[in-house]
This record gives C-alpha cells, structure tokens and sequence, in this order.
C-alpha cells in the first residue's frame, strides 16, 4: 500500500459554516442550561437525593467510553500492523481527542459547583477511583496527541509504533477506570460487580467505532473523496465483531447477577418489572442496539448497503445511550439494600424505587457536550490534515470485498 496522501477540507462552503455554527450554537445552549442549572439550583433538574447522577452523566460517560473505542482504529494500525487501517489513524485520533473533550466539560458543568474541580485537581485521596480517573483523563489526551504528533510530523514518524501502543494500553487503563466506577460501588445491587471493567472495554470499541464510521461517511461524502467499499467491508465486519461481545458481556453479567440470590432483586427490577429500564433494556439496548445491528452489518442484502452500515452504526450509539441509561440511572433507581433479609421504610424514602425524569436542561447539557465534540472535529478537519485524499479500493491498494 502506497503513502496516502493527506489534506485538510475546504472551509469555504455555506455547508461547512452551517454545520459549524449549528454545532457551535448546540455546544453554546447546552452551557446556557448548565449555568441555568447552577443559578436556579438542583429542583429544576429530574435528580434527586437518590438519583444524584442524570441524563448529563450518561451522556458523559457515553463520550468518555466512545473516546477509547474510537482509537482503536489507530491502534489497530500501530499496534496489531494491520497497515490498511494506517490512513485512518490521524482521524481516529482527533476523534478519540474530541470525544473526551466534550465528555469532560459534561461532567465539569454537571458538578453544579464548577469551581469545585479546582479541589479535585488539587487534593487528592488516591482510595477513590474518581481521584485516579482525573490523571487517566488527562494522561489519555496528553499521549494521543503526542501520538498524533507522531503520525503527522514525518520527522518522527518511526517513534509512532511506541507511541500507539503507549495510547493502546493508557485507553484500555483508562475504561478499565471508567468500569471500576461502577464494579467498586459495592453498594449498590446493580453495580457491584468485577465484569464491569471488561464490559465497559467492549462496550467502548463497539461504541467508538459506530461514531468513527459515521464521522469517516459523513465527512467523505460532503467533501465529495471517495470512500472505497474494501475499507467500508473491514470496519463493518469489525463492527459486527464487537456488537456480538458487547451482547455477550451483557448476558454473561446477568446471567452471573441471576446466579447469585442477593441480586436477583435488581435482575427482576431491570429484567422485568423496571418500567421504563426494562423497555430500554430489551427494545432499546438489546433489540435495537445488538440483534439489529448484527442483521444489517451480516446479513445479504441490508449488508451490501451504505445506508444500512449508517443504520447500524446509528443504532449502535442509540442503544449504547440505553445501555448506559440503564446501568447509570435504573443502578441507582433501584432501592439501597441497607438490612438483608428484611424490609424497611421511612420518611427518606427507603426501599423505594426512586422515579427520575430528565429535565430539558439536563437533555441540553448532554446534547452540547456531544455538539462541542463533533465541533473539534469540524474544525479539525479543515485546519489540518486529518483525511486521505481518496480511500479508494484502487488508492490503498486493497481488493473490494463483496458482503
């Protein structure tokens, strides 16, 4: 396979400032709402003393965890040497970048005392998984970029393998870090649990590739290069590999939950009498965002078209947003089990199922977050060279493959 040949977008289309300002004016509300938030208090939010994490932390982990998956196109290339996944690297890497910027700014602004990251940065107790997580997210931006600095400056181009695989072990820590959040609350039935890690892992290569794929399609076709149909194959055929062990991971942490009787409270809570989790859960997560999306990425014809890996990848980030809907906010729905064996209540609630509705400004918050995110991209793109010039069949060499 040749050198490809990289170059920036031209920014000087109606359609590229239309998409711009769109993004940027998403990215803008969605700040208005969190200093919306701020001002009027924690009551005009859905969250209450038994949901403290929202729609906002869904959305933030979903970026956070979409950032790691999103790299690894880039560490397939550096670190496994699969060289025709080489031209997609510099974009893989803006992306994984971008992604957990805007994570990031989610949870910051969802702090309601956004001047309290000054305490975290500052002290630290090193017995919370949260104290780590900040050195982790940092650390990842820090060594993508240099290994984007790598990849770009041919100069250094031959410290790029380390630096991949540098990134590659950072990314895996880091949603190993990111699961631990959850698999360390051993109070909480729904959490406590050490597939967390791994599942969150999965779960991010499946989610960061859905958002790569419809960032590589969409920027291809409104920049009118072309996008060859054996690079499409690859990506698509990986997509359907890690749909399959996200559902997996799903079913075995049930099935384990189901085993144990302390938890088989919260396994009918979400499995069957959830409401609404339950319905995310099945339809959502599990109907729309794993058995759909392996039809259409495996099965002839809906594989054969482009339209249909959108589709799929599309409904790979729709059912992820469930997924983690579910596990964020129905973990804590479900009522503390404070005395095993016995039933309480009281005035605060207890051995109540906790009801939680989004508000608008909490929705706003997460949709900026995700604005602010494909924003970077946006500008990316078109200040430097992130894209192939063509990634056609013919231009890296490759045979079209036939789904």
């Amino acid at each position: 396979m040749e050198t490809a040949r990289f170059s920036t977008i031209h920014a000087n289309s109606v359609q590229y400032w239309i998409l711009l300002g769109t993004l940027v004016l998403g990215a803008l509300v969605g700040y208005l709402a969190a200093h919306h938030m701020d001002v009027e208090g924690h009551h005009i939010t859905g969250m209450s003393n038994q949901i403290v994490w929202g729609f906002p932390h869904v959305a933030a982990v979903f970026l956070i965890v979409a950032a790691s998956g999103a790299l690894n196109v880039a560490s397939i290339s550096s670190v496994f040497g699969k060289v025709d996944y080489k031209p997609l690297a510099r974009l893989s890497a803006l992306l994984a970048i971008a992604l957990l910027v805007g994570g990031l700014v989610i949870l910051v602004l969802d702090l309601g005392r956004p001047d309290r990251l000054i305490i975290a940065m500052t002290v630290y107790n090193f017995k919370s998984i949260f104290a780590w997580n900040i050195f982790l997210y940092v650390g990842f931006i820090f060594i993508t970029a240099i290994y984007l600095w790598m990849m770009m400056e041919r100069k250094m181009n031959r410290f790029s393998k380390p630096a991949g695989f540098t990134a590659f072990i950072w990314r895996l820590i880091l949603t190993t870090g990111t699961g631990s959040i959850f698999g360390f609350l051993v109070a909480r039935q729904a959490y406590d649990a050490a597939i967390m890690a791994p599942l969150f892992i999965i779960m991010s290569f499946a989610f960061g590739l859905a958002v790569f794929i419809l960032v590589l399609q969409a920027s291809y076709a409104w920049t009118q290069r072309h996008l060859g149909d054996a690079i499409l194959h690859k990506l698509r055929v990986l997509l359907g590999v890690f749909v399959a062990s996200v559902f997996y991971f799903v079913l075995v942490y049930h099935l384990t939950n189901l085993y144990a009787t302390e938890h088989h409270g919260v396994e009918r809570f979400i499995l069957v009498d959830g409401g609404i989790y339950t319905f995310l859960f099945w339809v959502v997560q599990m109907l729309f965002g794993c058995v759909v999306p392996l039809v259409l990425v495996f099965i002839r014809p809906f594989s054969q078209s482009r339209h249909m890996i959108s589709l799929a990848a599309l409904l790979v980030i729709v059912g992820g947003l469930a997924q983690l809907y579910v596990i964020i906010i129905g973990g804590q729905a479900y009522p503390l089990v404070l005395f095993p064996g016995m039933e309480e209540s009281s005035s605060f609630f207890d051995g109540v199922v906790a009801q939680y509705a989004p508000s608008i400004f909490e929705i706003l918050l997460g949709v900026g977050g995700i604005c602010l995110s494909l924003a970077i991209v946006t500008v990316g793109i078109a200040v430097l060279e992130f894209l192939p010039e063509s990634l056609s069949d013919k231009a890296l060499k490759l045979e079209s493959v036939t789904p």
